[in-house]
């Protein structure tokens, strides 16, 4: 079967091509770089360069593919690549180039907690990219998913670095709430199910991990594994936002957004909108168990000038 995956060499479409590359299938990559994490498997997916502001680009791309995985995304805003014309205008035009090229049904990937007129607009784009879904007329899944981990993620990635730089590790507000991390594989079970499968048609799921647990919990877990023992401070939401506000001015990668702030100031435990529950069969099973923290940790170091924007 071939497949499109736009956001494919990112954290989840790199996940999900390695998946599908696996079991034989055709994979077609669209994607701003050509970074690809499809290294251990045998086969190569195709790839094509593009940011979805081009239709016709899209169009031939998604030539002779079945389904498309729509999982572009970004959580802070850099010059062009706003939520409006990444999340928005970016999903207009893959709905249309899947129309134009015969595709009959998108997956597309949300946030649990999307909704409109909340004030964020992270959380209004992810809502109105699954409106335009919802209205396309296509065959379509969309999932809403919590906080997800994994090899290349941004959770374990930056809360590793973070603890083999800092000796205090500092929560999000006063009064603590719980998120439950759900694994890459356990996504990546439900998007082949709704892909290759035909399942969950025309439903909007939400989708998160077994395990409910507070940040600082996720946190001191990671840490054991690392060997490291932060002093863990609870501080206000408006000092974590002006600390996110820094990061994203001065790093490649900041080490939290203001849109990730928003996310665990709230809190990731249940759906902003009405979802439908996923079947028992597809119901994700790992816990933020030791072994899976393991599984998903990058290379060992700490923050240096080279996270640094002006540094190359």
């Amino acid at each position: 079967m071939r497949i499109a995956i736009t956001g494919g060499t990112g954290f989840i479409g790199s996940h999900l091509s390695e998946r599908l590359l696996a079991e034989g299938h055709d994979v077609v990559l669209l994607a701003r770089n050509p970074k690809s994490s499809t290294e251990t498997t045998a086969a190569r997916p195709s790839f094509v360069q593009s940011d979805l502001s081009n239709v016709e680009t899209i169009v031939q791309a998604f030539a002779g593919c079945e389904a498309v995985a729509h999982c572009a995304g970004i959580n802070r805003e850099l010059g062009l690549q706003t939520y409006e014309s990444v999340h928005v205008e970016g999903t207009k035009h893959v709905v249309a180039a899947s129309k134009l090229a015969g595709v009959k049904r998108v997956v597309l990937m949300s946030f649990l907690r999307a909704r409109p007129n909340c004030g964020s607009p992270y959380h209004e784009s992810k809502w109105a990219a699954e409106e335009i879904v919802r209205d396309s007329g296509l065959d379509y899944t969309i999932i809403k998913s919590g906080v997800v981990y994994g090899r290349g993620d941004h959770m374990l990635d930056h809360l590793s670095h973070a603890l083999y730089t800092f000796p205090i590790f500092a929560t999000v507000g006063l009064k603590e709430k719980s998120v439950r991390p759900l694994a890459v594989e356990d996504l990546g079970h439900v998007m082949r199910a709704a892909l290759i499968e035909r399942r969950l048609k025309n439903q909007t799921i939400g989708l998160l991990g077994p395990e409910e647990i507070y940040l600082s919990e996720a946190v001191r877990r990671v840490a054991e594994v690392v060997g490291r023992h932060p002093l863990m401070v609870p501080m206000p939401v408006w000092f974590h936002q002006v600390l996110a506000q820094f990061f994203e001015l001065t790093m490649k990668m900041p080490l939290a957004s203001v849109a990730q702030i928003r996310i665990l100031a709230e809190g990731v435990v249940e759906a902003a909108t009405p979802v439908v529950p996923v079947p028992y069969d597809l119901v994700p099973t790992r816990r933020f168990t030791s072994d899976q923290i393991r599984g998903g940790l990058p290379q060992r170091r700490a923050f240096d000038r080279g996270d640094l924007r002006w540094c190359s």
